[in-house]
């Protein structure tokens, strides 16, 4: 018995020891979630995007990043938005959460959208947009064992439960707040946005752990080519063939990154090449070089209900190397209308962004 104690209260001293390590280490190179496809993500990406299809939108997001390692991370997010034609408005609501590491710590945010859309004139647009959002982050302490779950002769797992009893109420609630704007014509957009601008107090052990303000900057152009056909006879419809030239800056913190590439569109078919990494700035004297993203997609642009689908892989080029299994990344966006059908359509200039 006294054996099991002191076993059992060095593995817990451990686990604290970890999860204080951890989270000093998050608060000393702090960074959100990313995902490869933010345009399949654009709630996440910009609040400003919310309504931005000019219909009703739903996605998912998954992503697992390092997948053949032990501190992986993986990150789930839905949403639903709205544009409001009436009132030149979008609404929007995204749910996120995030599991990362060893010592399990988990994250779950629900945020509320508003944007409001500002024409200056028929080719130039402007969209302001705001988010409110609770989060809540805490541990999993489902993922320990201890030594009466085990058969002391075998080894082998026993009881999925122990009789072991500990203070498990590591957990943290706060508000955060969120602001963003998007610049756009038909063809070219530029957005910025920053997030936690209240920098509010993450820590769950008590401790002074202020959430870094994030700046994220996005833009491209997208140069329309000679269209395509689908469909046949009377059915023939054209089809979107395009190049998207994009890129996306984020700061955080200590940490900053860029994504660079270009989309190219032959629809259905979209294909993607992008560089993750900032080449000029060094981080701990090594090379910021983190990855090179292939993405593969289909979409129905045209189509008044469409569905977006995307897979994309993170090839890992920095230090860690290809043994941690790069990332692997799934999308689904459902695009459908809601208006009023009796209504006179009303021109609008939509958000040029590609699906992806």
């Amino acid at each position: 018995m006294l054996i099991k104690k002191f076993t059992f209260r060095f593995v817990f001293l451990c686990l604290i020891t970890g999860i204080t390590l951890t989270i000093s280490s998050r608060n000393a190179n702090a960074q959100d979630p990313q995902f490869s496809q933010f345009y399949a993500a654009p709630l996440y990406l910009n609040p400003a995007l919310a309504g931005g299809t000019g219909q009703a939108r739903a996605g998912i997001n998954y992503r697992n990043q390092w997948p053949a390692i032990d501190a992986n991370f993986i990150t789930m997010s839905a949403y639903f938005d709205y544009f409001i034609e009436d009132k030149r408005s979008g609404i929007g609501m995204i749910i996120t959460r995030d599991v990362e590491g060893l010592a399990d710590l988990r994250s779950l945010s629900v945020g509320l959208q508003y944007s409001y859309e500002i024409n200056f004139s028929k080719n130039v647009g402007f969209r302001p947009g705001a988010q409110v959002a609770l989060y809540n982050r805490d541990i999993n302490f489902d993922k320990l064992t201890f030594g009466d779950q085990f058969d002391p002769v075998t080894g082998n797992l026993i009881s999925p439960s122990t009789a072991e009893t500990f203070n498990t109420n590591f957990s943290k609630t706060f508000v955060d707040i969120s602001l963003g704007g998007v610049f756009f014509t038909k063809n070219a957009w530029l957005g910025v946005a920053a997030f936690h601008l209240t920098e509010p107090n993450q820590s769950i052990i008590d401790e002074e752990s202020p959430l870094p303000r994030k700046y994220a900057f996005h833009g491209g152009y997208k140069y329309y080519l000679r269209p395509g056909v689908k469909g046949s006879g009377i059915y023939a419809q054209n089809a979107e063939r395009s190049i998207s030239p994009a890129f996306q800056y984020r700061h955080q913190g200590k940490f900053d990154q860029l994504d660079l590439g270009l989309y190219y569109t032959a629809e259905p078919l979209v294909l993607g090449l992008w560089y993750r990494g900032v080449p000029f700035k060094q981080v701990n004297g090594f090379a910021n070089n983190e990855s090179i993203v292939l993405l593969l997609g289909f979409t129905n642009i045209g189509a008044k209900q469409a569905l977006n689908i995307g897979y994309s892989f993170d090839y890992t080029i920095s230090k860690l190397g290809a043994g941690s299994g790069g990332a692997h990344e799934f999308s689904l966006v459902y695009t459908w209308p809601m208006r009023d059908p009796r209504k006179p359509p009303r021109d609008k200039l939509i958000i040029p962004c590609p699906d992806f």
